[in-house]
């Protein structure tokens, strides 16, 4: 459904008086750069971009909205995976890649006030000279902004020793769908009341649109090493992650890539990745220097008695940032092997990694599809990636259907259809697998609170009962989940 045309014309017209022409953009040629988010499988023109540029606009974008009842999808850089920046044809695209300043840095309390479209990389940029850095460091933390990241509650590399951004967010500014400003936390390290803060971050725009995060920056470590792992058998690399954290020692990052994702991010990088491996871990640790060398030393001892044929410490400093570098190119890097990938992104037990990456290879092979592997071992984060070509009659189908199996089989383990990504619009029929109908009630109760009249990102994340009733990709078998593409192995 699209916007009427005196809807339309009402809501041009009142949002002219409040933004410049450069920030209102109306026709299609202007709005096509915003019809999908990284998930490009799903693409829809907005009826109305704004680019606010103060906080008093987007105050005054969601006050307009509100009165007309416009759905409002809020966006930051676009780089999110599960369609949860999606435009509504009848709603307005509100992108807050304008609010992009560093209010404040305080070295004094180890944090930082900045608007929502600060790009993550930046923020750590501009605090490096001063001995502070922010921790969460998704792949694509050159291009995707802080608002984005508390909406998905974005992780990273090394989110297994310092957490996800729900752990180093302090405070929020949020705009209420009424276009009320509401102040939550604040840089003390904790508040009174219900924990409003948690419940923000990760609620993918459907309860709020952040105007400003106040972020915990830490001190930067005195030292950091990095140790390559080669396996010849995926299962044998799974199984070392959970013998090392069952040692008590935890990384500062613990990554695993696959055969494809290694051949692939060596073309592209050049890193020295041995390309005959069928499995390496990254791992890293950071400290104080005696400490980082004797665990490493441990680490060494613990991935050679797991299997590893070949183990290799960074030579230098440049070299450990070139390994980082490829780890983060992975996603970029499949691109050649493929016309389209499919990003997935459940998490599961660590002690299940082995099991689940043996089961997602005979899925590979029971639907014909090729599927790579790159993630975050450390917390079972994992990132299949189903490569496919949307411009083959089914391809597409074909492929929704293996992640919806992938996602069946995180669950069934007793794992999440989602770590980091978010359910956006893509695993919507994953919540029905995860959770029951009362716990959706519940989430549709606290959405509801927020958003009596659902206009904040509408048809995302939260699936309505009746669409569970409609989801058929789920097979139950005496209270078990069941692969049917999998009887044959």
């Amino acid at each position: 459904m699209s916007l009427s045309n005196i809807t339309r014309g009402l809501l041009i017209a009142q949002l002219k008086k409040v933004l410049s022409k450069e920030s209102l953009l109306q026709e299609p040629e202007t709005m096509r750069p915003y019809e999908c988010d990284g998930l490009s499988a799903y693409r829809q023109l907005p009826g109305v971009v704004c680019l606010p540029e103060t906080v008093e606009q987007v105050q005054a974008v969601m006050r307009i909205c509100y009165a007309l009842k416009v759905p409002i999808v809020p966006r930051g850089a676009g780089t999110g995976l599960s369609g949860g920046a999606l435009p509504d044809s009848a709603g307005v695209l509100l992108v807050l890649t304008k609010l992009n300043h560093i209010l404040e840095i305080d070295t004094q309390n180890f944090c930082a006030r900045i608007e929502p479209g600060v790009r993550n990389l930046a923020l750590s940029d501009v605090t490096r000279p001063l001995g502070l850095y922010y921790a969460p460091d998704p792949s694509s933390q050159m291009a995707c902004t802080i608002g984005g990241n508390v909406a998905e509650n974005s992780g990273g590399v090394h989110c297994l020793k310092y957490g996800l951004t729900v752990h180093n967010v302090l405070g929020l500014k949020i705009i209420t769908v009424e276009g009320e400003l509401l102040e939550i936390g604040g840089k003390t390290l904790d508040s009174s009341g219900y924990d409003l803060l948690a419940l923000l971050c990760g609620s993918e725009g459907l309860l709020g649109v952040v105007v400003e995060v106040t972020v915990r920056l830490l001190p930067c470590p005195e030292y950091a090493q990095v140790l390559l792992a080669v396996f010849d058998d995926v299962a044998k690399a799974g199984s070392t992650v959970s013998h090392i954290i069952a040692a008590g020692i935890i990384p500062a990052g613990l990554e695993m890539m696959d055969k494809l994702v290694i051949q692939a991010v060596e073309d592209f990088t050049h890193a020295g990745f041995p390309k005959h491996a069928h499995a390496i871990l990254l791992c890293e640790m950071d400290g104080a220097k005696t400490e980082v060398i004797e665990q490493i030393s441990r680490v060494q001892d613990i991935m050679l008695q797991s299997g590893a044929f070949e183990l290799r410490v960074a030579k230098d400093e440049a070299e450990r940032a070139l390994f980082w570098k490829s780890r983060k190119s992975a996603f970029t890097a499949l691109g050649r092997l493929s016309p389209d990938y499919y990003c997935m992104d459940g998490t599961i037990p660590r002690r299940s990694l082995a099991t689940v990456l043996t089961r997602i290879a005979a899925l590979s092979e029971a639907f014909n599809l090729p599927v790579a592997n790159v993630f975050h071992a450390g917390d079972g984060n994992l990132h299949p990636l189903i490569l496919y070509d949307a411009n083959r009659e089914g391809d597409l189908k074909q492929t929704e259907r293996l992640g919806s199996q992938i996602l069946e089989l995180c669950v069934s383990v007793g794992g999440t259809i989602t770590g980091e990504h978010g359910v956006g619009i893509e695993k919507l029929g994953g919540m029905c697998m995860q959770f029951t109908s009362s716990e959706l009630t519940q989430f549709l109760a606290v959405k509801t609170a927020f958003d009596e009249q659902g206009l904040l990102n509408p048809g995302k994340a939260i699936p309505t009962l009746h669409r569970c009733a409609e989801f058929g990709a789920m097979h139950v078998h005496q209270g078990q989940l069941t692969f049917p593409e999998l009887e044959r192995y």
